[in-house]
């Protein structure tokens, strides 16, 4: 291969290298479907397997993606599931959700979401645990007890009657010709929780209520999911003309440093020191800082690391059996062995040299016993 052919070699890998970063970049910055509450996704926040249960049931699931897709499909036979509210966006959609024929059942609503679609209703307390029902509502009675997370709890306002589940995490009540629903939180409709406690029961006792269901839970806020723009236009033309600037940079630093390094070549040293010498001379080191502690515990780390094989334990023995192991293979009193293989610094360089000549000698009775 030609040093020219090389050079073209690493600027197409360079190349390669720099799009499939922009490309993963562009793949993570966009939003993909499987979202909380996405009734097509299987992972652990989506709810695949309770519209597949639903459907089994013989319920029929409409998932709407926008308020208009909702208007079109709600009747006056059908009932509205609307989950994630945040993605709503502002009061006019929520306005219009107001006006759907049909029962609802909001799902963890948010309080802008709740003083709409639920005037009646006020905020309570947070709430976590596996509750029981304690009430009479027939579809909690059914499930029984029911684990819902970590949920929001409501209360009527005065002169509203309701049915409160759960110690209000639940709570259902009239409004003309339609039932209107609460629950404080989603986590028991999903994928992850469905399996606990009497969660799939009360989830299909509140979604599966009517033979249509309309399945609302925005994956992404309304006003980004209308929009046309794609990924390109919301890029500003400066930045555009950034990236091929340094695209061309790159690539000329490419061929001005794209030459091929050539053999290692083994070159002498210009000075060889004997291993005595680093010894002493690191031992020189210590003494002059008064580091006893640390001349110490590299002296113990060395013996504990040649010890550990010949005692036939692991490479990182734990201390008491490597103590109780040394002790009657030299016939030693262990509390004297801990002492001096995980006993405190010396307190002076002739205890220093008493502690390194002891190592050795424990060291040569274990290999030669």
């Amino acid at each position: 291969m030609t040093a020219t052919r090389r050079t073209w070699l690493w600027v197409a890998l360079m190349l390669t290298a720099i799009t499939a970063v922009s490309a993963a970049g562009a793949y993570l910055m966009t939003p993909r479907p499987g979202g909380r509450m996405d009734p097509n996704s299987t992972g652990p926040d989506g709810t695949h397997a309770l519209v597949a249960l639903l459907s089994h049931r013989g319920v029929e699931v409409v998932v709407a993606g926008t308020v208009d897709d909702v208007t079109r499909e709600a009747g006056p036979g059908t009932l509205t599931l609307i989950a994630e509210t945040s993605r709503i966006g502002d009061g006019e959609a929520l306005d219009r959700l107001t006006e759907l024929p049909g029962d609802l059942l909001l799902v963890a609503p948010g309080m802008t979401a709740r003083n709409v679609l639920a005037p009646d209703i006020r905020s309570g307390p947070m709430k976590e645990s596996v509750q029981q029902p304690d009430c009479e509502l027939r579809q909690a009675q059914q499930a029984g007890p029911a684990y819902l997370g970590t949920t929001s709890t409501f209360v009527a306002a005065p002169g509203q009657s309701v049915d409160s589940c759960y110690g209000g995490a639940l709570v259902r009540y009239r409004e003309g010709d339609r039932t209107i629903t609460l629950v404080g939180s989603d986590s028991f409709m999903t994928n992850r929780d469905l399996a606990r406690q009497g969660n799939a029961a009360l989830a299909m006792n509140l979604a599966g209520s009517a033979d249509r269901l309309i399945w609302f839970a925005p994956q992404r806020r309304l006003s980004e999911a209308d929009s046309t723009a794609t990924l390109f236009d919301l890029i500003p033309t400066n930045v555009r003309w950034l990236f091929w600037q340094l695209c061309v940079a790159l690539t000329l630093a490419a061929l001005w440093q794209g030459r091929r390094l050539g053999p290692l070549v083994a070159e002498p040293l210009p000075v060889v020191v004997r291993a005595s010498e680093t010894v002493e001379g690191l031992g020189r080191l210590y003494r002059s800082h008064r580091a006893r502690d640390r001349a110490a515990a590299a002296l113990r780390d060395a013996t504990l690391r040649r010890l550990a094989p010949r005692l036939g334990l692991g490479p990182t023995p734990d201390p008491p059996e490597l103590v109780s192991t040394a002790a009657r293979r030299i016939n030693a009193r262990p509390d004297w062995l801990w002492h001096l293989l995980f006993g405190p610094p010396p307190h002076s360089d002739d205890a220093l040299v008493a502690l390194s000549r002891a190592l050795d000698d424990i060291e040569r009775q274990v290999t030669h016993s």
